[in-house]
């Protein structure tokens, strides 16, 4: 078994090795998963949470999974509440909003569900969204558009990362990802 191929990155000051995937012919990206990293999760939310301090947000939310751990960090440092846009709908959700995303890493559609629970904490309140990383802005738009039929107001956009030469110059972020184009 060959060893795969990295791309170093520093996130709020610790250095980790991302491996490198084929997501399409020819084109490869970084992952990040900072799942089991508690370093990278408290030094990335404390960075996030620090550089968020006058944010007019009044209540955070991500997407189901991977940058769960961030956000619940986030919300401890910040003092607000935080809420999980769910990948699947289970029966207890009852009238959940949703939007249909295409993530750039599972290739497919996927559906954002915000619990009928949690309505309330969106309904006439400023949110901020967090994510791990924003490739191609799909995640980012469902959650924009689940916020805004639950009547919510994004204020704030916040990831560990950004992917891809777009333009995230209104995203909170601490670094850029490549995506690497064989030519």
């Amino acid at each position: 078994m060959s060893e795969r191929e990295t791309y170093t990155v520093e996130i709020a000051g610790l250095t980790r090795h991302l491996p490198l995937f084929e997501v399409a012919p020819g084109v490869r990206i970084a992952i990040f998963n900072m799942l089991g990293d508690t370093h990278v999760v408290k030094a990335a939310a404390a960075v996030l949470a620090e550089r968020l301090k006058d944010a007019q947000g009044t209540v955070l939310v991500t997407a189901e999974a991977k940058s769960m751990p961030l956000v619940y960090e986030m919300s401890a440092l910040m003092g607000l509440p935080y809420l999980v846009l769910r990948k699947n709908y289970k029966s207890y959700m009852g009238d959940a909003i949703s939007a249909t995303t295409k993530s750039i890493t599972t290739g497919s559609e996927q559906t954002l569900y915000l619990d009928e629970k949690d309505r309330a904490l969106i309904d006439g309140q400023n949110v901020i969204l967090v994510d791990d990383v924003i490739s191609t802005g799909s995640t980012l738009q469902g959650m924009e558009n689940v916020m805004a039929a639950a009547n919510g107001t994004v204020t704030e956009i916040s990831a560990v990362f950004t992917e891809g030469n777009a333009d995230w110059s209104h995203v909170v972020a601490l670094g850029n990802l490549p995506v690497l184009v064989e030519k």
